[in-house]
């Protein structure tokens, strides 16, 4: 499994390339007339010399097909070197960054209105300042944008869709935003998102926007897929299982769904198990058996599934209130009164925020102090029970 792990890593490296790739080919077999590109082409500066040979040799690729190109440089390949100095090929308009410019394609009947980033944080209302639309021309404004505020996006070049659709243009291109979404139509305001998910939280298809436009009107915007490798973040609620056949069966079930979903892509899948069963002592007790346990189920299920993380969130079922007189009942007594896991938690919470002031400040030890404060305490004081109820371990699992 450890060799299965890391052609996967590999396999998630090479993706955004590969679905780079897979968009080149998009725009040459659909007989695209241009491709617009709103921002984060690169991630930070360029130390992959190779990276940028592989974006040329796309741009030469479109240049041979005919294809124009218009692209913006967003917060993360405005530090980007390589970007700032882009002189590939003929087809391709980078736009400044100091001012929103636009261009014309007077042989289309369109206009291309456009700003980079001229720094990580722009967090200004650029939009305010893009050029008034073009009469007469179909008009495409490319912006790098949190729009109104996104989730887990930092709110740059801030804007709202009410301003961008009294702006005058026909459509607006946004980057900036992974998940696709359309904030409007008529005039139509697009987040495409990413060809790509990078990671779990990027979970579902990936793709472009291809959009077909006539007479001046937006006739269609569809969602082409090009995700090389599709991630899958889900839960199995094991409140029905009283044996490991039953979890074989409910994950079986949940890794053929998935991977009907991904239509033959490599699958990358962050598994949550929940509910209240009577296997919990035996998931948390061998943690290690169990992960070996849920890749054996995927692997039999294909080859092209990869269990990326796996998280025990399961719950032993109360047991009556009795006064059990033993020493191990009145341990287990004295466990229940003293170790919950809010006091748990107090004090755990005082000993991370020691470790933490040692901690570099983008080592994301925050994240890591709150998944720790979830789960630890609750964990513990289960596996304190389990030593002095069960000491043998939970029941036979084909019970």
């Amino acid at each position: 499994m450890t060799e299965k792990s890391g052609d996967y890593a590999r396999l998630v490296a090479d993706a955004s390339r590969r679905a780079f790739s897979d968009m080149i080919d998009l725009a040459i077999d659909t007989n695209c007339r241009f491709v617009v590109l709103a921002g984060d082409v690169f991630d930070g500066d360029l130390r992959d010399t190779q990276c940028g040979l592989f974006f040329i040799n796309g741009m030469a690729r479109l240049q041979k097909a005919g294809i124009r190109v218009f692209m913006i440089l967003g917060n993360h390949d405005a530090e980007n070197r390589f970007a700032r100095h882009l002189h590939v090929t003929d087809n391709v308009h980078l736009f400044a960054s100091h001012k929103a410019e636009t261009r014309r394609m007077e042989d289309l009947g369109v206009a291309v209105h456009g700003r980079s980033f001229g720094s990580r944080k722009v967090e200004d209302n650029i939009a305010r300042h893009y050029p008034a639309p073009v009469p007469g021309l179909f008009n495409i404004g490319i912006l790098h944008t949190a729009c109104e505020g996104r989730e887990g996006h930092e709110t740059y070049a801030p804007c709202t869709v009410e301003q961008l659709v009294n702006h005058g243009y026909q459509y607006w291109a946004l980057g900036h935003v992974h998940t696709r979404e359309i904030l409007h139509e008529n005039p139509y305001v697009v987040y495409a998102g990413n060809l790509q998910g990078r990671h779990a939280r990027e979970a579902g298809p990936k793709g472009a926007s291809l959009v077909t436009v006539r007479d001046g009107a937006v006739m269609t915007v569809e969602h082409q897929v090009l995700d090389a490798v599709r991630w899958a973040s889900t839960t199995v609620d094991l409140s029905t299982a009283a044996t490991h056949v039953d979890m074989t069966g409910l994950i079986r079930h949940v890794g053929h769904d998935l991977l009907a979903q991904a239509q033959g892509r490599p699958l990358a899948l962050r598994l949550e198990l929940t509910g209240t069963t009577p296997l919990h002592a035996s998931l948390i007790r061998a943690a290690h058996d169990l992960q070996l346990e849920i890749e054996t189920i995927l692997a039999s299920i294909s080859d092209e599934i990869w269990l990326e993380r796996l998280r025990v969130h399961t719950r032993q079922p109360e047991r009556p209130v009795v006064l059990d007189p033993s020493t191990g009942g009145r341990i287990a007594a004295d466990i229940r009164h003293a170790a919950t896991p809010d006091a748990l938690r107090e004090e755990l919470a005082r000993i991370l925020t020691t470790v933490l002031d040692r901690m570099p400040a983008h080592s994301r030890g925050e994240e890591m102090r709150d998944s720790i404060l979830r789960d630890v305490p609750g964990h513990a004081v289960d596996l304190a029970l389990m030593l002095v109820e069960n000491p043998e371990g939970a029941p036979d699992a084909n019970q």
